[in-house]
């Protein structure tokens, strides 16, 4: 039961996080649909996943409640600093090599960007394809971005919508 709540208090840790892709609170319209979602943003999520991710596994007992969040809020706040340093067309190479990991890549395999202009680079890993309870095709993923030599993990899940394009949903 203690890991059920830990699970649950670190998805609405990073529930408001996820609301930031959305801008104006419309759906669709986060960074996985060329949204307005800036670099800081994007920072600040995979932070805050990776941190959350982190904090859970090192935290024991009740101790793993605030584990998980001050990894939550740590992991947001260097992500949002990583993410702040990325430009645009850091960002158009990161959501195109999404969008083709999502929709192509075999589970496991790491498909590369990189900004040449920058230096920046990471790449995104998909897992197997699953269908949620709505029927839709999702991916897990982990994703790596390395902004001024300094590297920012995270993972996620992502949904196929029906347009094709993909969804981030957590």
């Amino acid at each position: 039961m203690a890991n059920l709540k830990s699970k649950i208090i670190a998805v609405a840790a990073i529930v408001p996080m996820l609301a930031a892709c959305q801008p104006n609170g419309q759906p669709g319209s986060g960074i996985m649909q060329g949204g307005n979602v800036n670099k800081q943003d994007v920072g600040t999520l995979a932070g805050a996943i990776g941190g959350g991710v982190i904090g859970h596994n090192i935290g024991g007992g009740a101790g793993k409640t605030v584990a998980t969040i001050a990894g939550t809020l740590l992991g947001a706040a260097i992500g949002s600093s990583i993410g702040s340093s990325l430009d645009r067309a850091d960002m158009a190479a990161y959501n195109e090599t999404s969008q083709r990991a999502l929709e192509t890549a075999p589970a496991g395999q790491a498909l590369p960007w990189k900004n040449p202009q920058t230096g920046n680079y990471g790449s995104v890993t998909p897992s197997n394809y699953y269908r949620n309870s709505g029927g839709q095709y999702c991916r897990e993923y982990n994703q790596t971005i390395v902004v001024g030599g300094k590297k920012q993990s995270g993972h996620g899940t992502a949904c196929r919508e029906p347009d094709g394009s993909w969804r981030i949903v957590e």
